[in-house]
C-alpha cells in the first residue's frame, strides 16, 4: 500500500478526535440517531484555519439543539493529544475550525521530496474499474473546437481518476455505421465526380465541407477513377473515407497529448448481433410493445418522461438502441463505472439511455454523463466564425496551430466543463504574465533556474531543518503544497478538473510572493537549505499538476 498523503492523515486524525469528543459529550448532548461520523475539510478561506468541520451543524439538526451550542460543547470536550492541533475555535453558525502546528507542513514537504513524481497519488478509488469515453466525434469530418475541449477534459479526468486509485480505460467510440456514413460516401462520390469534370450534387443531408474536396483527390489517387464505375463503390468509398478521417482524428489527438486505450468501432460491433440481443432481453422482460408498426420501449417505467421507439416502422434502429448495446458491452468487459463526455445537444438523450441500462439490470448510477458545453473563439474581442479551411465551424487543428497545445489545454480546463466558455485567442498567444498558462509555466522555469544556481554554489554540510521556515509566505506556500493530493482526489471524484488549473495558478502566485519576500540563496546556510527544500517541493507539485493537465513544465523560458 502506498504512503497516505499527509493531508489525508491529518483529516483522519481530526475526524477521529472529533468522534471521541462526541462520545465524551454524550452525557451533555445525548446520542444522535443515524450519525455516521464527523467530516473534516479544507476551508475555502485560510482565515478559517487549516481545517474545518461542520459536524455541529449536522448534530444540531439531529439533536434539535443550536449548532453553535453543540460546537462549543464539542470544543470543550476535544482532546488535542495525538494531533497537530494548536488552536480550536467555534465560528459562524457552528463551524469548528482548527489551526495546526506548522510541523505538519514540514512533514508534508518531506513527503513531497520523498515521493517526487508520485506526489499527489492516493488509493481512494480502491481499484474501481472505470471506463471514460470521450470525444467520440462522428468520423464524417475533422475534429472541431468543442472536441478539443472534450479531449482536454476527458483526458485530464481520466488521469486524475488513475492518480486517485481507480483502474481507468480511455475509449473512443467510432460511430462508423448508420445513415451518416452512407451520406459521407455519397458526398465523397459527388466531389470525386466534380474533380473529373462530371456533374454531381451533394445529397440532401450530406457533407459539403472543403475537407471532402481535398479527400476526393486523395481517393482518386488511391483508388483510381475506375472505382466510380464499380457497383459496390459506395461501400468502398465509405470504408476508405472513414478510415482516412479516423486516422486524422488519431493523429490530431496524439499531437494534442491525448491517448486512448481502445478505439471501439460500431460497425464491427453491430455485425456480432449485440443489438438484436438487447431487443431479445427487453422482449423477455416484457418491456417492449408494438404501435404503428414500430417497436417501443416502456422507458417511463424507469423514470423517462415518455416511452421511446427502438425500431422504426421501416425496421431501422433509432440511435439509442445500438448505444444501449454498446454500453452493455462496456459493462460485460468488467467496467464497474461508465463515464461519458457528451456535447450539450445530447442532454435530452441521457434519461433514455440510463433507462435502458436500468432495464438491462444495472443501477441508475452505473452510467454518468458529463455535458461539455460550447466554446466561442474570440480574436480581438470578436467571435471567430469560420474555419480557414472552408467548413462551417472552427477546427481543432486550426486552434492548435495558432495557440499551441499548452495554451489550448490550460484554457479549456480553466472553467467547469458544464459552463460555456470564451476562448481568447489573443490572450492565449501572449508571452507575458497576463497569459495564465505562461504565468504558471514561468513559475516552474524560475524554480528550475534557482535550483541550477544553487547547484553551482556550495551550501555547506547538513540536512535541511525545515523548522527554519517560519515566514508567513513560506508557510502559506507550504500549506498549499500540502493540499495537492486532495485537489487531485476532488478533481476526480467531483468531476471538477478545473480545480487543477486553479491550484496551479494559486501555487504559482504563492511561489512568486515567497520569492519576492524571502531570499532563497543567502548567507545563512541552514536557512538556504530549508528554503531550497521548499522550492524543490514546489517544483514537484507544480510539475505534477501540469502533468495531469497535459501541459509542459519548461525549465527555461
Amino acid at each position: 500500500m502506498s504512503e497516505l498523503p499527509v493531508v489525508f492523515r491529518v483529516q483522519r486524525e481530526l475526524r477521529e478526535a472529533l468522534d471521541r469528543a462526541i462520545d465524551r459529550a454524550r452525557a451533555t448532548l445525548g446520542s444522535p440517531q443515524g450519525f455516521t461520523g464527523a467530516t473534516v475539510e479544507v476551508p475555502r478561506q485560510s482565515a478559517h484555519g487549516d481545517f474545518a468541520s461542520n459536524v455541529a451543524l449536522e448534530l444540531g439538526s439531529r439533536l434539535r439543539r443550536p449548532p453553535r451550542q453543540v460546537a462549543q460543547v464539542l470544543a470543550d470536550h476535544f482532546d488535542p493529544a495525538g494531533t497537530w492541533v494548536r488552536e480550536l475555535e467555534v465560528a459562524g453558525p457552528g463551524f469548528v475550525n482548527f489551526r495546526l502546528h506548522p510541523s505538519w507542513l514540514y512533514e508534508a514537504i518531506e513527503q513531497i521530496l520523498r515521493q517526487d513524481a508520485d506526489y499527489g497519488r492516493s488509493e481512494l478509488g480502491a481499484g474501481l474499474k472505470v471506463l471514460v469515453e470521450f470525444v467520440s466525434a462522428n468520423p464524417t469530418g475533422p475534429l472541431v473546437l468543442v472536441a478539443a475541449r472534450a479531449a482536454a477534459v476527458g483526458d485530464t479526468l481520466a488521469s486524475c481518476l488513475e492518480w486517485s486509485g481507480h483502474r481507468v480505460e480511455r475509449e473512443y467510440y467510432v460511430n462508423d455505421a448508420g445513415r451518416q456514413v452512407e451520406l459521407l460516401a455519397q458526398s465523397l462520390e459527388a466531389r470525386m465526380r466534380e474533380r473529373l469534370g462530371e456533374p454531381a450534387v451533394i445529397p440532401e443531408g450530406g457533407y459539403p465541407g472543403q475537407y471532402l474536396v481535398d479527400l476526393a483527390q486523395e481517393a482518386l489517387d488511391a483508388l483510381g477513377p475506375g472505382i466510380l464505375q464499380d457497383p459496390g463503390r459506395l461501400a468502398v468509398l465509405r470504408d476508405w473515407t472513414v478510415a482516412r478521417l479516423v486516422q486524422a482524428h488519431r493523429e490530431e489527438l496524439a499531437a494534442y497529448g491525448v491517448r486512448f486505450d481502445t478505439w471501439f468501432h460500431e460497425a464491427a460491433f453491430r455485425a456480432g448481433g449485440a443489438v438484436e440481443e438487447v431487443l431479445e432481453i427487453l422482449q423477455a422482460r416484457g418491456l417492449l410493445y408494438e404501435r404503428d408498426g414500430a417497436r417501443w420501449f416502456a422507458s417511463t417505467r424507469f423514470g423517462d418522461d415518455k416511452d421511446r421507439v427502438l425500431v422504426k416502422s421501416d425496421g431501422e434502429y433509432t440511435y439509442v438502441l445500438p448505444d444501449a448495446a454498446y454500453h452493455l458491452n462496456k459493462l460485460r468487459r468488467g467496467h464497474q463505472k461508465l463515464i461519458n463526455l457528451w456535447g450539450p445537444d445530447h442532454h435530452g438523450y441521457i434519461p433514455r439511455l440510463k433507462a435502458l441500462l436500468e432495464a438491462l439490470g444495472y443501477g441508475p448510477d452505473t452510467l454518468e454523463v458529463l455535458t461539455v458545453q460550447w466554446v466561442r473563439l474570440l480574436r480581438g474581442g470578436d467571435p471567430v466564425r469560420l474555419s480557414k479551411r472552408g467548413g462551417v465551424t472552427i477546427l481543432m487543428r486550426d486552434l492548435l496551430e495558432e495557440a499551441g497545445t499548452d495554451a489550448a489545454r490550460f484554457f479549456f480546463l480553466m472553467r467547469s466543463h458544464d459552463s460555456p466558455m470564451d476562448f481568447d485567442l489573443d490572450l492565449a498567444k501572449l508571452r507575458t504574465a497576463q497569459n495564465p498558462v505562461y504565468y504558471v509555466q514561468y513559475a516552474h522555469a524560475r524554480i528550475a533556474s534557482i535550483l541550477r544556481e544553487a547547484a553551482r554554489r556550495p551550501q555547506g554540510p547538513g540536512t535541511a531543518d525545515l523548522a527554519r521556515l517560519t515566514d508567513p509566505s513560506e508557510l502559506g506556500l507550504a500549506r498549499r503544497l500540502a493540499d495537492f493530493p486532495e485537489e487531485v482526489a476532488l478533481a476526480a471524484t467531483a468531476r471538477e478538473v478545473h480545480r487543477l488549473t486553479r491550484y496551479a495558478t494559486d501555487l504559482a502566485t504563492l511561489f512568486h510572493k515567497f520569492y519576492d519576500t524571502c531570499r532563497v540563496l543567502g548567507e545563512d546556510g541552514g536557512l538556504t537549505r530549508a528554503r531550497l527544500a521548499l522550492v524543490d517541493a514546489t517544483r514537484i507539485a507544480l510539475r505534477n499538476a501540469l502533468r495531469l493537465l497535459g501541459v509542459s513544465a519548461p525549465e527555461r523560458m
